[in-house]
């Protein structure tokens, strides 16, 4: 087995978890979440392996559930962010230079702002919730990738079989589709990949700080809230596994953006 298949077996294996992970949220029954006096402050053990918290709340149900809110919340920005990102960087790098200027000009806008500060600033202009975290993720990331996605078509442009078919008389639209497009579509994929840890991390710290989800959903950010205030009664229990699971997941991320670049990349291919 050459090292290009077992790549795509690690991708393969490492979108299972999550995969897992987002459907046992998902379809988690909801009274697995309810609280239960009668089971309160129990420390980790073989029945509750990240314990209970200080409402008898199972802690690895609540982590799940969260994990599987924070994995739902960063597919849909991560893919209008991406979106959004091949857009305006393919305007900036096809249409007229004032056009291009405008867009670089909104492009280095974005990035100059903290990404938290615009990311909460517009999530409580929507109405927070599950909607203003999203709106608010997908506005302020697509930056940085819509500055690579402009460079590449610059540089497309200037290709031999561009101008060819400019001079038969191939339209721009024609030219968009087959010739841009397709070549996008590489760092349109590592893109929207790489963009997920940076979202879920991004919901987690805004609902954490009290700008995200209601505190009635199970969200990291929020589960994190809570348990920072029995730190000093000794259930560090309650925010370390949580936590723990949170960068577990960001990691199995940029794994999988890492493996999927070396997949794509023609060099790797061919070795």
């Amino acid at each position: 087995m050459n090292g290009r298949i077992k790549l795509i077996f690690s991708i393969i294996a490492t979108i299972t978890i999550i995969l897992i992970i987002a459907l046992v949220g998902i379809l988690m029954d909801e009274d697995v979440l309810k609280a239960d006096f009668k089971i309160k402050n129990i420390e980790p053990c073989l029945e509750y392996p990240f314990g209970t918290d200080w409402m008898g709340r199972d802690m690895l149900a609540r982590t799940v559930k969260g994990l599987s809110i924070s994995i739902v919340i960063g597919l849909v920005a991560s893919i209008v962010s991406a979106v959004m990102a091949v857009i305006i960087g393919t305007l900036a790098g096809t249409m007229p230079k004032w056009v291009d200027s405008i867009l670089g000009w909104l492009i280095d806008l974005v990035m100059g702002i903290p990404h938290l500060v615009l990311l909460i600033l517009i999530s409580f202009a929507v109405g927070r919730g599950i909607k203003g975290v999203m709106i608010g993720i997908a506005v302020t990331h697509w930056t940085s990738l819509a500055r690579l996605v402009r460079s590449e078509v610059l540089q497309i442009r200037n290709e031999f079989y561009i101008k060819l078919s400019k001079k038969l008389g191939k339209s721009n639209i024609y030219i968009l589709k087959n010739h841009i497009l397709p070549h996008l579509l590489p760092q349109f994929i590592i893109g929207l990949v790489l963009l997920f840890p940076h979202a879920i991390l991004h919901e987690a710290a805004v609902t954490f700080l009290g700008f995200g989800l209601p505190p009635e959903v199970p969200a990291i950010g929020i589960i994190l809230s809570e348990s920072m205030k029995y730190l000093s009664a000794g259930k560090w229990h309650l925010a370390l596994f949580p936590g723990l699971s949170l960068v577990a997941i960001v990691l199995l991320f940029e794994h999988i953006g890492s493996n999927i670049k070396k997949v794509l990349d023609p060099y790797n291919a061919q070795n």
